[in-house]
C-alpha cells in the first residue's frame, strides 16, 4: 500500500516520496498509524516548544543574560534523587563511534571494536528521503545480524564473526526539534523528524532489542530547555504504552549542545530521569549555539577564528567541569565530544600528529572525569581506548570515584567569551567559506558527514563556520590580514569577495553541486537576518517532497530535450 511512488492517502497518513529499497518493511501501515499517533498527542507542543526559543532568543538580544532558572532551584539543592540504574549495554561507554545511518557506515561501525555506536540521522546524515528510509532499513538489518553491503566495484562489506555477539550498543539520534519531515503528513501537516526518527526506530525494533538483552536507546540533540526534555519524557511514555512495554525502557543520553541548556543540566536529567542515561558534550553545536544566541550582543561575544576555540578555553572548560558533576551527581554516565580527526595512512606524518591529537584529548576527557567519548573512524577507537585505560585502568566508568566536587556551578563562567584566546584572521575568514561550501555541496549530494582538510565535517562545523562570518560583519569585526601589522574591517562585500576566489578555486566535476551549495551558504552568511539553522532552507529548497516535485517539469523536460 505505501511502497507506491505516488502520493497516498489512508487514515490521514498521507506518504508523498518515492520508492526506496526496503520500505516496505519500514513504511507499513502499522507503524505509519503509530507515528500519526505521536503526531497527534505531541505535535502541538512542539510547536510551543519552538515558540518558546524565539522568545527566549528575544530576550536575550534584549540584554537578558541567562542564568541558572530559579523556578528550579529545589532540584539543583536536593541531593536525594538519582536517575535510573545504568541500563543493559549502557554500564561500559569508554568509546563510541559515531556516524551516519548509510550501510557502509553501519557495517563498519559494528565492526570497529566500539562499545558504542551514535547512529546518527541528525548531523552527520543528510535527510534526503532516500537516507532517512534507508537508514531505517539499515537499523533493522543491522540488529537482526542480516546487514552487508557490496561496492560498485565488488568490494564487499560484512558483520565480522563474533560467537559472543559482542557487536556496539547502539544509540540512535533522531533529527532535532526543528525539523520536519514533509514527505509523511498526518492531517495534512508534516510529521516532526525527531517523531519520524524516533518512532520508526522504536515501532520496529523495541522488543528485538530486548529480546538480545539491549534496549531501544537514543541520543537526543539541540535540547534549549527543560521542558523539552519533558516532551521528550512524555514521547517515551506514550510510545512505551502504545507497545505495551515497560516505562524505563528507553534510555536517553542528552547531547548539551545549547548554551541555554548548560545552565539546566540537572533539570534535563530530572526531567528524563527514569529514562536517563547521561549527558554529552557536543562541543561543536554548543560553539554554534553561543555565536547564535548572542550574535548581536556585541565583541564581548565574539570569538576568534574556529580553529582557536580549543577544549581548553575557560568557558569551554567551566562547561565540560559542570557536565561531569552534574552527571556523577546523579548518577548519569558523562560524555566526552567528537575526535574529527581522520587519519591518513598514506601521509605518515599526518597519520601520526591526527592520532596524537586524539589521544591528548582523549586523556583530557578521561582525567575531568568523562565516562566515555566519541570517535568519527575505526582506526581512532584503539587510541581513544587507550587514552581512557590509562585513567580509568579496569573500571567501567567514573560515575562513583569522580564527583567533582571541586566545581562549583558559575553562570559567569559560562558566558566568559571574552578570555577565549586568539583572533580573527583572513585566513580563518577563508577557511569557514570553504569548509562551508565544501560541506554542503557534501550534503546536497546525500553525504552529511564529509572528510574536509584532514578533519570529519557535519552540520555542526559547517554551522559555525558560517554564523562566524554573520557575527563578524555585524559587529564590524576586524581581521588580521596576510599582511605583516594589517587589519582590515569585514564586511560582506569582502567577504563576497572571498567567497568568489575561494569558489574558483574549487575542483569541479560533471554533476557537483557547489554552485548551490555557494549560493546556500551565501544566503546563510550574508544576509541581513541571521537564518536560524543553515539546514532548515537547505532541505525545503532542494531535499522536501515539495522541492523534488518542483524539479521533476524540468528534469522531464530536459530529458526530453536530450
Amino acid at each position: 500500500m505505501f511502497a507506491s511512488t505516488t502520493e497516498v492517502t489512508v487514515n490521514g497518513i498521507t506518504l508523498r516520496g518515492h520508492q526506496v529499497p526496503g520500505q516496505r518493511k519500514i513504511l507499513t501501515l502499522e507503524a505509519l498509524e503509530f507515528l500519526a499517533h505521536l503526531h497527534r498527542k505531541f505535535e502541538s507542543r512542539r510547536r510551543d516548544l519552538l515558540a518558546d526559543r524565539q522568545e527566549v532568543k528575544a530576550k536575550i538580544s534584549r540584554g537578558w543574560t541567562p542564568d541558572y532558572p530559579e523556578e528550579t532551584r529545589s532540584i539543583r539543592e536536593d541531593d536525594t534523587w538519582q536517575v535510573a540504574p545504568l541500563a543493559p549495554g549502557l554500564n561500559y561507554r569508554q568509546v563510541e563511534i559515531t556516524g551516519p545511518v548509510d550501510r557502509k557506515m553501519t557495517v563498519n561501525a559494528l565492526n570497529s571494536g566500539a562499545m558504542g555506536w551514535m547512529a546518527d540521522f541528525e548531523d552527520s546524515s543528510t535527510p534526503a528521503w532516500e537516507n532517512v528510509v534507508g537508514g531505517q532499513v539499515n537499523m533493522y538489518d543491522a540488529i537482526r545480524r542480516q546487514i552487508d553491503f557490496t561496492t560498485e566495484a565488488g568490494k564487499r562489506y560484512h558483520l565480522d564473526p563474533d560467537p559472543q555477539d559482542r557487536i556496539p550498543t547502539i544509540n540512535v539520534r533522531p533529527r532535532g526539534l526543528h525539523l520536519t519531515e514533509d514527505h509523511v503528513l498526518v492531517d495534512g501537516e508534516p510529521i516532526s523528524g525527531s517523531l519520524m526518527d524516533f518512532g520508526l526506530y522504536f515501532f520496529h525494533n523495541a522488543k528485538e532489542l530486548i529480546s538480545r538483552s539491549r534496549g531501544p536507546y537514543f541520543y537526543l540533540s539541540k535540547l534549549e530547555h527543560y521542558r523539552e526534555a519533558r516532551w521528550w519524557n512524555d514521547v517515551f511514555c506514550a510510545a512505551q504504552d502504545y507497545l505495551r512495554i515497560d516505562r524505563g525502557t528507553i534510555r536517553a543520553t542528552v547531547l548539551m549542545e545549547t548554551i541555554t541548556a548548560a545552565f539546566q543540566m540537572e533539570e534535563i536529567l530530572y526531567e528524563l530521569r527514569e529514562h536517563a542515561a547521561g549527558l554529552n558534550a557536543g562541543r561543536w553545536d554548543y560553539i554554534f549555539s553561543i555565536i547564535k544566541m548572542f550574535r548581536d550582543r556585541g565583541p564581548e561575544f565574539v570569538l576568534p577564528d574556529r580553529a582557536q576555540v580549543t577544549m581548553t578555553a575557560p568557558m569551554m572548560r567551566a562547561y565540560t567541569d559542570q557536565l561531569v558533576r552534574a552527571c556523577h551527581r546523579r548518577g548519569a554516565s558523562a560524555i566526552g565530544g567528537m575526535a574529527a580527526q581522520i587519519p591518513n595512512r598514506k601521509d605518515p606524518k599526518a597519520h601520526k600528529a591526527a592520532l596524537e591529537k586524539v589521544h591528548e584529548d582523549k586523556l583530557r576527557e578521561a582525567n575531568d572525569g568523562f565516562d566515555g567519548s566519541w570517535v568519527a573512524h575505526p582506526d581512532l577507537v584503539p587510541i581513544a581506548m587507550e587514552a581512557f585505560g590509562e585513567v580509568l585502568g579496569t573500571c567501567p566508568h567514573q560515575i562513583r570515584t569522580q564527583k567533582r566536587t571541586d566545581v562549583t556551578p558559575d553562570a559567569a563562567a559560562l558566558l566568559d567569551v571574552g578570555a577565549t584566546e586568539g583572533e580573527i584572521t583572513e585566513a580563518g575568514i577563508r577557511l569557514n567559506i570553504d569548509v562551508g561550501i565544501r560541506y554542503m555541496e557534501s550534503w546536497l549530494r546525500g553525504t552529511g558527514a564529509a572528510a574536509i582538510h584532514g578533519l570529519m565535517e557535519d552540520a555542526a562545523t559547517a554551522e559555525i563556520s558560517r554564523s562566524q562570518i554573520w557575527q563578524w560583519i555585524d559587529a564590524g569585526a576586524h581581521a588580521r590580514t596576510s599582511e605583516v601589522g594589517d587589519a582590515r574591517k569585514v564586511t560582506r562585500a569582502w567577504v563576497q569577495e572571498m567567497v568568489e576566489e575561494v569558489f574558483t578555486e574549487l575542483s569541479r566535476t560533471d554533476g557537483d553541486r557547489f554552485d548551490d551549495a555557494r549560493d546556500l551558504f551565501v544566503a546563510s552568511a550574508l544576509a541581513e537576518q541571521f537564518p536560524a539553522f543553515l539546514t532548515v532552507p537547505a532541505y525545503e529548497q532542494c531535499l522536501s517532497a515539495t522541492a523534488q516535485r518542483r524539479e521533476e517539469p524540468t528534469r522531464a523536460f530536459a530529458e526530453a530535450a536530450a
